[in-house]
C-alpha cells in the first residue's frame, strides 16, 4: 500500500481538504483482508502522526463470517467536529449503513479488549483440545491469553515460529506443501500474512509457557499429594464387585458388566474413592458415578520436583488463572 506524501496541516479547510483528499487514497489503499488489520492499522498510524491536528483514526469493521473487513477514517475538523470517510470498492454501500443495525454485527463476543469476529471464532474450533471445558469456556480462554499479548513486541525465534506452525498445520492437517497453499488460497491469506497469524500464535504460545513456569513451583507447593504417582487397580460396574474376589478377577466372569483399570495415574486423575487411599487397602465396593467403584492402591510414590510434574502442575496452576480471569473478564455474547 502507498502513503501519501506530508502534508503541512495548518487551520484552514483548503489544507484540510488536502487531508482528506490524501486520507481516501489512503484507504484505498488498505488490504482489506481480515489478516491484514494490524498492517492497516501501522498504515494509518504512520500516516497520522505526521499531522497531528488530525488527529485522524482507523475504524475497522469485520464483515460476519467473512475473512474482508472495511474500513472508515475519522478526522478532525479544523472548525470543530469530526468527519468520518468511507470508500466502499464493491457494491457502493458504506459498511456503517451496511450493518447499522448494531456495532458488533461481526462479532461472536468481545472479551475486554478483544472482538472476536465470527469467522475467526470458527477457525479456533478446529485447535480446541480439551474435554473438561464447554466451547464457550475454551474461546473465552484463548482470548485471554491474546489479550496478555497485545502489547507484546519481543522478537520470536525460529523455533518459536517452528513450533507454532507445526501446532497450526497438525490442527489443520496441512499434512504437505500442496495442502497449506490449498488453505492459504481458502483463507485469502499471502506469505507474509501467514507469517504473521504464525507469529502471534507464537507469542500466545511463548506467553502460555512463561506462564506455567512462573506459578508452578508455589502451586505444586500447595497441591503437592496430588501429584504422587499412583499405581493402583479397580473395577466399575453397575453392580458392586467382591474385592477379594477382585484380586485374582477370576471373581469378575459372575457378573454381566464391568470395566477393569490397572495403570499409574497423578493422585488428581484417580477416581475420587482412591486418591487419598493408602497402599495394599481395598475400597469399595462404593457407589461412583452412576454405578460402583471396587479398587485398590499397590503403590504411591510422592511427587518430586523433576520436569515432568513441573509441566503438569504449571498447566493445572495455568488453568486455574484462566478461570480465575474469565471470572473477572468483561466477556459480552452479542448473538445471546
Amino acid at each position: 500500500m502507498s502513503i501519501p506524501l506530508p502534508l503541512m496541516l495548518g487551520a484552514g479547510v483548503d489544507d484540510f481538504a488536502q487531508v482528506l483528499s490524501e486520507g481516501v487514497e489512503l484507504l484505498r489503499g488498505l488490504h482489506r483482508r481480515r489478516t491484514a488489520v494490524q498492517e492497516a492499522r501501522n498504515a494509518v498510524a504512520e500516516w497520522s502522526a505526521r499531522y497531528p491536528a488530525a488527529q485522524a483514526q482507523l475504524v475497522v469493521d469485520v464483515r460476519p463470517g467473512s475473512p474482508v473487513v472495511d474500513y472508515d477514517l475519522l478526522v478532525n475538523h479544523p472548525r470543530g467536529g469530526t468527519v468520518a470517510v468511507s470508500v466502499p470498492v464493491d457494491d457502493g454501500v458504506p459498511w456503517l449503513i451496511d450493518h447499522s443495525t448494531h456495532w458488533a454485527a461481526g462479532y461472536l463476543l468481545s472479551v475486554d479488549r478483544v472482538h472476536v469476529p465470527v469467522a475467526e471464532a470458527l477457525a479456533m474450533t478446529r485447535t480446541l483440545a480439551r474435554r473438561d471445558q464447554t466451547v464457550h469456556d475454551e474461546i473465552i480462554d484463548q482470548c485471554l491469553v491474546h489479550n496478555e499479548v497485545l502489547t507484546d513486541h519481543e522478537p520470536v525465534g525460529d523455533e518459536e515460529l517452528a513450533e507454532a506452525a507445526e501446532e497450526i498445520r497438525r490442527a489443520w492437517r496441512l499434512h504437505d506443501r500442496a495442502a497449506t497453499l490449498a488453505w492459504l488460497a481458502e483463507m485469502g491469506m499471502s506469505g507474509p500474512q501467514f507469517e504473521a497469524f504464525i507469529a502471534g500464535a507464537a507469542r500466545r504460545r511463548r506467553f502460555r509457557r512463561r506462564k506455567e513456569a512462573e506459578l508452578a513451583p508455589a502451586y505444586l507447593d500447595t497441591h503437592r499429594p496430588d501429584f504422587d504417582l499412583v499405581r493402583a487397580f479397580w473395577a466399575t460396574g453397575a453392580q458392586p464387585v467382591n474385592g477379594e474376589l477382585l484380586r485374582g478377577l477370576g471373581g469378575l466372569l459372575g457378573y454381566g458388566e464391568a470395566q477393569v483399570t490397572l495403570g499409574e495415574r497423578r493422585a488428581r486423575d484417580l477416581p475420587g474413592p482412591l486418591r487419598d487411599a493408602p497402599e495394599e487397602t481395598m475400597i469399595g465396593p462404593v457407589r461412583h458415578g452412576d454405578g460402583y467403584l471396587t479398587g485398590m492402591v499397590v503403590e504411591r510414590r510422592p511427587a518430586g520436583d523433576d520436569a515432568a510434574t513441573m509441566a503438569e502442575a504449571g498447566a493445572a496452576a495455568f488453568a486455574d488463572w484462566l478461570a480465575a480471569r474469565r471470572r473477572a473478564a468483561s466477556i459480552e455474547w452479542h448473538w445471546l
